[in-house]
């Protein structure tokens, strides 16, 4: 058992190592490409959207309540309100949901 966690946290080692060093040595001048540079730039949001949305989806009793949570966060952060504002209100949706759910009324 010891043996075989060891191999798996040197090749996890190794794995993010390689991540982190192959561009710094493969790519030794400036990026222009603006393909390129637009992918790289948008690339930390797309992959941090990709892990976040399942975990909203399936971080309540139901998919109903969530996502209604989720819509009520979109749409205040649209209209670019306050972090803690978009929360609070993102909360009090999905319980207001759940509420209605637990009650029959849905």
């Amino acid at each position: 058992m010891e043996h075989s966690l060891l191999i798996y946290i040197a090749v996890m080692a190794g794995t993010t190592y390689l991540i982190r060093m192959l561009p710094l040595t493969l790519i030794r001048r400036k990026i222009k490409n603006r393909f390129i540079l637009s992918f790289l730039h948008y690339m930390p949001y797309a992959v941090l959207g990709a892990m976040t949305f399942p975990s909203i989806l399936y971080s309540t009793s139901s998919v109903i309540s969530a996502a209604a949570g989720m819509i009520t966060a979109c749409a205040l952060a649209y209209m670019q309100k306050s972090l803690l504002t978009v929360a609070v209100f993102a909360a009090a949706a999905v319980f207001l949901t759940e509420l209605v759910i637990c009650s029959g009324l849905f």
